[in-house]
């Protein structure tokens, strides 16, 4: 359970780089977590389904997502995030993101060339 702020300011230029056909890309799993968060906090006060996407609106407040394979991404196009800890709720996220396919080579091809994990380690740019 995480409380997440979404301003005025920030739904705009969200919706400014959609307009003008940009992505999305959330630097970090927890300025992911806060955009999804938000769509479904407002999705569901919408009386929206689950997956839809609805238009984005201010925010501030408490969100409890959880993502998981399976996941409709509605806001977030891309993350970037580092070398993530094994059995982590995080690998699920990015799994999430790219499929576990794509995880398992990511990650090897990371350990084959000596890549630093964790916080402070290498960053990967991830797109569906």
């Amino acid at each position: 359970n995480e409380r997440v702020q979404i301003t005025q300011d920030a739904v705009d230029a969200l919706q400014q780089c959609r307009e003008q056909g940009g992505r999305v890309i959330a630097i970090g799993t927890t300025a992911a977590r806060a955009l999804e968060g938000v769509s479904a906090a407002v999705s569901q006060q919408a009386g929206a389904l689950p997956s839809s996407r609805v238009p984005l609106e201010p925010f501030n407040g408490r969100t409890d997502i959880f993502i998981y394979p399976g996941y409709k991404w509605r806001i977030v196009d891309g993350i970037i995030t580092n070398f993530h800890l094994p059995k982590s709720t995080l690998l699920m996220m990015i799994s999430a993101m790219i499929g576990r396919p794509n995880l398992l080579h990511l990650y090897d091809v990371a350990i084959q060339n000596r890549y630093r994990f964790y916080s402070f380690g290498d960053a990967m740019l991830l797109l569906p």
